[in-house]
């Protein structure tokens, strides 16, 4: 089996190189990841629960999808192409955003990633894989909100760092998410 490459980049978002994933998070070396939110017709966020033998924040809430595209692979293709594979349907994705983050885990391992964050609605069926997922839930923002306020170490750290920056987009697109 062939080990997943991940796309070193600059702060600009430049590629730099590509390097074998565990090691990319082994060294703490920036690398293009991309984040996905699903929103339903009432506007609740699609939440899943990591599964626990994931190689960090095992079960933890975080956010719909997120992954790394592989080399030569445009981001938005990666995160319809993983959102097929790790939720089991496929929406349209629009990018709303790009932010940096830096996390440290007591496994020894750092995310250090460029984040593209996509943004999706969808009302069907959710048939995920038990092998990255273990469950998941449509809520509120408001309801998130308060779970991150009581709750923090329920959720994966991205998702702590993205989610304020959700709800700051959201204010301004919700009518034509809800539409």
């Amino acid at each position: 089996m062939e080990l997943q490459q991940v796309i070193l980049v600059d702060e600009q978002d430049e590629p730099a190189g590509t390097m074998e994933k565990m090691e990319a998070h082994r060294q703490g070396l920036l690398h293009r990841a991309f984040s996905i939110f699903i929103f339903n017709s009432k506007g609740d966020l699609l939440l899943q629960r990591r599964a626990i033998n994931k190689y960090h924040s095992g079960g933890l809430w975080s956010n719909s999808c997120c992954s790394h595209p592989e080399p030569g692979e445009e981001t938005v293709v990666a995160a319809r192409r993983r959102l097929k594979e790790e939720m089991g349907f496929t929406t349209h994705l629009d990018k709303i955003f790009e932010f940096i983050y830096k996390a440290e885990f007591s496994n020894g391992l750092t995310e250090y990633e460029f984040d593209h964050v996509f943004a999706g609605r969808y009302e069907g069926s959710i048939d995920y894989n038990k092998e990255e997922v273990m469950d998941y839930c449509y809520k509120s923002l408001a309801d998130i909100r308060d779970e991150l306020r009581n709750h923090p170490d329920s959720f994966s750290k991205w998702f702590c760092v993205a989610f304020p920056k959700i709800e700051e987009w959201w204010r301004s697109n919700r009518k034509t998410m809800i539409a």
